[in-house]
């Protein structure tokens, strides 16, 4: 499957493909127009790196899927200083400027998230921010990482 070229990461240290990873981890697809990604799914990665960022890899992945297209040079300083100095993100950040990575993985819409096995198996697509959501991925990741 497509993966974000290392170009693409605009924040923290590109991330190899998931077929290259030695743990669990999770991409969240999202938007920054998207207030369930900024109010809801941001603060809950942030959580999660917080308590399992030793034993996964986790990254956000902006995408334009669902929302204005809009030019990288456009997109991309906004992004940049959201992470840096808004939310103070403390994992990768990647830039899907067309679409076509979201597009790929068959996300519904942001957020969406892919949670990955270490090897890349994908084990789960989960679309949306609210509680129900989260669960489910706090659960996954934990039965996937260990500790919590």
């Amino acid at each position: 499957m497509p993966w974000p070229a290392p170009a693409d990461f605009v924040h923290g240290e590109p991330l190899p493909p998931p077929t290259a990873w030695d743990r669990p981890g999770l991409v969240m697809f999202f938007n920054l127009e998207c207030a369930g990604c900024v109010s809801r799914g941001i603060p809950f990665l942030k959580r999660l790196h917080a308590e399992h960022g030793d034993r996964a890899h986790l990254m956000a992945l902006h995408t334009s899927r669902g929302h204005r297209p809009l030019p990288r040079e456009d997109v991309e300083p906004t992004l940049v200083k959201f992470a840096r100095e808004f939310a103070r993100l403390p994992f990768p950040v990647a830039l899907d400027v067309s679409g076509d990575l979201a597009r790929a993985w068959e996300t519904e819409g942001t957020p969406h998230w892919l949670a990955f096995a270490p090897g890349g198996e994908l084990l789960r697509s989960v679309y949306g921010s609210q509680e129900n959501a989260q669960t489910r991925l706090q659960y996954l990741l934990e039965e996937q990482a260990g500790g919590g």
